[in-house]
C-alpha cells in the first residue's frame, strides 16, 4: 500500500490526470511502497508509456515541472521506464503500486 496521505494521493492523480494521457501507466515504487518510508521520504514514480516506448521529452519534463509546482509537501521523482537502465527494471518489479493503469491506446478506425 502506497504510505502517502489520501489527499496527497488524490493531489497525485489530479496532476497525472491532467499532465499525462490516459494510456500512460504510473507506479510508485521505493520507500513509500516497501514500508521503509519516513516524513521526509521521497516519492518515486515510473511511467509506463504503451508498448513500453520513450516517452516525449516534453510530456515528461512537463509533469516534472507539474509536480514541482504543485502544492505536494514532499519531493515527486518521475521516470520514463524505457529510458531506465535495464538493470534497474527488476528493483521496480520487485515490490510496486499501480498509481493509475495505462488505459488500452487509442485505435485509428480503418
Amino acid at each position: 500500500m502506497l504510505d502517502l496521505n489520501p489527499r496527497y494521493v488524490a493531489m497525485l492523480n489530479e496532476l497525472i490526470a491532467w499532465h499525462l494521457p490516459a494510456e500512460v501507466a504510473v507506479w510508485a515504487y521505493g520507500s513509500r511502497v516497501n514500508g521503509n518510508a519516513h516524513e521526509g521520504s521521497d516519492l518515486d514514480l515510473v511511467l509506463r508509456a504503451p508498448g513500453l516506448m520513450p516517452l516525449p521529452d516534453r510530456l515528461l519534463a512537463r509533469f516534472r515541472e507539474a509536480l514541482t509546482d504543485s502544492n505536494l509537501p514532499i519531493f515527486v521523482d518521475a521516470h520514463d521506464w524505457a529510458t531506465l537502465p535495464a538493470s534497474f527494471h527488476p528493483r521496480i518489479l520487485d515490490r510496486y503500486e499501480v498509481v493509475r493503469p495505462g488505459a488500452p491506446a487509442p485505435t485509428v478506425p480503418a
